[in-house]
């Protein structure tokens, strides 16, 4: 097997925690690849992340780069929006459309590590294209700890009652499911509320479940009505004061924001908002999980402030979606694995030509603060999965060593740095995508559909049409017999019958 010639060519991704755990972007540096144009080739390297035009044109005139380097991502609002829109008739906007939040949407096969820390699986399959591939690149975190075992949780609700979340699914939805996850969480557990519409009020302090603390926050759940406009950034702001008034040491502290993100009083700015909480967010820890609601639905603000506020977001449409999210991940996922996790991935110069991430256009780092842990990476829970989908270009006749991912993360107490790694050769690839293990399949199902709805002048290699993608989803939903593989295949036929 063939080794890299530097040490900084070893490397990748960080996992992610689904609801408690948050997800933040370092500094957008980006992973940069050749120039796939350049050798007569359609499908072309990675493009740059926002704002780094001038840069990239520098490189084009400069030795290739072969290193991926991004935070980790484990939200998948993106997703359950775009499930929704469809359903709905409409075609979805591209700009909502995040390939990574499709694939991290799924089940894995991933094997888990012991104790704290993340599993690396990495693999891939040759395409129909000449010299294309599909690479995975998977982590896993150990198994969350039963109810009993974890360490308490203090959550503060902010709760948006303006006008628009009166409309069915949004407010009613929230109530209900806020009521059944708090006869779930333990009697050392604390639950605050905060709600906004026109200005922000804390109706609820931070309060223990126990020594009738549950009746005290169903009651105040139940008086939750619809309100005026929607003043976003004031509830933020009093949901964090209320958060940091209520800090408990040794608990895990959050706030979770549960809005239609269609801001439209006060500040409107993601930036301008998280700028007011950045003390109590970075001094205290606490992390921002935004549950997004309603079939118009501020997915840019809501993801912007996930992004940058050290969190995460998920998208409730139905009520089996909010009792997911509420009811079992949220008091489930409570414990902490891993701060600042990373990823990065050094592809071997001697046997790729091209390569590029799919998704993840926000969550990109420089490729030299990969080890600088003040850069921030995720916040990450036990019993999730993390995956990248990787497009590859191999050298004609290329045998050998293909990639290294690593992951980087600091212990969640004591901020210890760790690493562990996860290593692909080209004879490894699977010869046929359908040669690969059923959850790859579906993990290639999601990415395409993601990369047709994005609407892009270069689409994954060898990608099928809808109707082609609609026939491998449901043959897929069958061998599975998952249900969100089903829920996928039938929101690939709406796009089909849509004419995406």
């Amino acid at each position: 097997m063939k080794t890299h010639r530097t040490p900084r060519l070893l490397a990748f991704t960080a996992a992610t925690a689904l609801l408690l755990t948050g997800c933040g972007a370092g500094d957008s540096g980006g992973s940069k690849a050749s120039d796939g144009a350049r050798g007569g080739q359609a499908f072309p390297a990675p493009s740059a992340p926002r704002g780094t035009e001038d840069d990239a044109a520098e490189n084009d005139e400069a030795d290739p780069d072969h290193l991926s380097t991004f935070a980790l991502d484990v939200d998948t609002a993106s997703y359950g929006y775009v499930r929704r829109t469809l359903a709905d008739g409409r075609r979805p906007d591209p700009s909502t459309v995040r390939p990574e939040e499709f694939v991290n949407s799924f089940r894995q096969d991933y094997e888990r590590p012991d104790g704290n820390g993340f599993s690396v699986t990495v693999d891939g399959a040759r395409t129909g294209d000449d010299d294309w591939s599909l690479v995975r690149v998977g982590l896993a975190t150990r198994p969350a700890k039963k109810q009993a075992e974890r360490p308490p949780a203090a959550l503060t609700f902010v709760i948006d009652v303006s006008g628009s979340m009166g409309e069915p699914g949004r407010l009613d939805l929230a109530k209900s499911s806020l009521n059944t996850m708090t006869d779930r969480l333990r009697d050392d557990d604390s639950v605050a509320i905060v709600t906004f519409s026109g200005e922000a009020e804390t109706v609820l302090p931070m309060t223990r479940l126990g020594d009738h603390g549950r009746d005290r926050v169903h009651d105040a759940v139940d008086d939750l009505e619809p309100d005026d406009s929607t003043n976003l950034g004031a509830g933020v702001e009093t949901g964090y004061a209320t958060a940091v008034e209520g800090l408990r040491k040794g608990a895990t502290n959050r706030v979770v924001l549960v809005s239609d993100a269609l801001a439209n009083t006060g500040d409107t700015d993601a930036d301008d908002i998280l700028e007011r909480i950045d003390t109590a967010r970075r001094e205290h820890g606490i992390t921002l999980f935004g549950v997004g609601v309603g079939s118009d639905y501020g997915d840019a603000l809501m993801e912007r402030l996930a992004d940058k506020g050290d969190g995460h977001t998920a998208y409730v449409a139905t009520e089996a979606d909010a009792t997911k999210v509420f009811s079992t991940d949220l008091p489930q996922n409570v414990d902490l694995t891993a701060r600042d996790a990373k990823a990065q991935v050094a592809f071997d110069p001697e046997t790729v030509a091209d390569f590029r991430l799919v998704g993840y256009d926000d969550r990109r780092v420089a490729d030299d603060d990969f080890r600088d842990d003040r850069v921030d990476g995720g916040e990450v829970g036990p019993g999730h999965t993390v995956t990248a989908l990787y497009a590859v270009r191999t050298r004609p006749g290329a045998d050998g060593h293909l990639a290294t991912a690593t992951v980087r993360w600091l212990d969640p107490d004591t901020r210890t740095p760790h690493e562990t790694t996860g290593q692909l050769e080209t004879g490894a690839l699977h010869d046929d995508l359908a040669d690969a293990s059923v959850r790859f399949q579906v993990t290639a199902a999601a990415a395409y559909f993601a990369d047709a709805l994005r609407e892009g002048d270069h689409p994954l290699p060898d990608a099928p049409s809808l109707s082609e993608l609609a026939d491998r989803a449901e043959a897929l939903a069958k061998k599975t017999e998952d249900k969100q593989v089903s829920d996928l295949a039938n929101a690939i036929g709406r796009a089909r019958r849509l004419g995406v």
